[in-house]
């Protein structure tokens, strides 16, 4: 998890760090990174104030920081920063959110 996060997201973006791939397969087998699939779940680390509506008031998130989300595969932004991916992608991007009961 990041140790704090210097970036202040927009309108109905969120920030996410992708969960680790998947290295081994159920039965072993290790894998090399270019096998590996993309993650598609991850953990929300910052929300931006939602999207600025007609009326001039903001639509609220359905997600918030410490969520676990899942995306489409090839959703959002990858960035880097100090030597740590991210994926910036807006609400609408964001498939499902992972529900503990």
């Amino acid at each position: 998890m990041a140790k704090s996060l210097k970036i202040r997201t927009l309108d109905d973006r969120i920030v996410v760090q992708p969960l680790e791939a998947e290295e081994t397969t159920a039965g072993g087998i290790v894998l090399p990174d270019s096998a590996q699939e993309k993650p598609q779940r991850g953990t929300v680390l910052a929300v931006g104030p939602g999207k600025l509506l007609d009326s001039g008031s903001r639509a609220e998130l359905s997600v918030a920081i410490g969520d676990q989300v899942i995306y489409g595969k090839y959703s959002g932004s990858d960035i880097e920063i100090d030597d740590v991916e991210y994926k910036i992608l807006r609400e609408t991007e964001v498939l499902a959110k992972v529900v503990n009961d």
